[in-house]
């Protein structure tokens, strides 16, 4: 299978990142992609960068929407799976989500990042709740796919819940900043995610210059075994293409070992008091 992630920059123009997106989508099908996905909130500019000033629910939009209509109709045509990444609005609520979208155009749900953060130019707890929808895994034309929306990659019990759910490939939308990490560790803490839950994690990264960030690119897919297949430039736009074989998970080390030799019996009184 082929997966596409379309790392592409936001300009402050809604609609033509919408359009470009739409076209880059169709050149990734073109390509051989089954799944394409985009990074965390593709389509705009990334506002928590600044604090939250009057009604932010004003920069969010509804699921379904008129964003994932448009990339439905687009993935009917075209038969492949889509995981966005949008600023959703729910009521007097808005989260950071990532709706996915199979082959046949139907929504199949909707993941909401569920951990928050808030520090220099990432004030997202002035934006986001905290999502409500658990770690939920998706049965796609593609295959099992689960999301992992940026903030939520960092935390070990959240990406071994997707694999206990069954997910063979996890898509990570992400904005992620130049040098935001020490060396090395970027991509480090998803090789050993995929590592030690027996999954591919397809990371999708922002890219370009705002306000006051600059996203690195740097996208990549790292396999069950932990090893990087596949890395998109620094700093410039691209459409990554990566082919993973998802039968392979079953023989990774996770599935033959870790995951088989868990003591869940144990785990609760260790949280108990924290």
């Amino acid at each position: 299978m082929r997966v596409a992630l379309i790392q592409q920059r936001a300009e402050v123009d809604k609609g033509a990142n919408v359009r470009r997106a739409l076209v880059a989508f169709e050149e990734a099908a073109r390509g051989g992609a089954e799944v394409i996905a985009f990074a965390e909130l593709a389509f705009e500019r990334f506002h928590p960068q600044t604090p939250a000033t009057g009604d932010p629910l004003t920069l969010a939009e509804t699921i379904p929407g008129p964003t994932t209509e448009q990339f439905s109709r687009k993935a009917r045509e075209l038969g492949v799976v889509v995981i966005l990444n949008l600023y959703e609005r729910d009521g007097a609520r808005a989260f950071d989500s990532s709706p996915v979208i199979d082959a046949d155009g139907s929504l199949l749900g909707t993941t909401r990042m569920i951990h928050i953060t808030d520090y220099p130019c990432f004030h997202e707890q002035g934006y986001y709740v905290p999502g409500d929808t658990g770690a939920p895994v998706y049965d796609t034309r593609a295959g099992r796919i689960g999301v992992a929306i940026c903030y939520d990659r960092h935390y070990p019990e959240y990406m071994r819940a997707l694999a206990l759910g069954g997910a063979d490939l996890v898509v990570v939308p992400q904005a992620g900043a130049l040098d935001e990490w020490p060396e090395g560790l970027y991509e480090a803490e998803m090789r050993v995610a995929a590592f030690q839950n027996g999954y591919f994690v397809a990371l999708c990264n922002r890219v370009g210059q705002e306000d006051c960030l600059t996203f690195a690119g740097e996208s990549f897919v790292c396999a069950p075994d932990g090893a990087v297949t596949t890395r998109a430039a620094r700093l410039e736009e691209a459409i990554l293409f990566a082919d993973v074989d998802l039968r392979s998970a079953d023989a990774s080390h996770a599935r033959q070992l870790f995951l088989k030799h868990r003591r869940p019996e144990l785990y609760p009184s260790w949280f108990e008091a924290r």
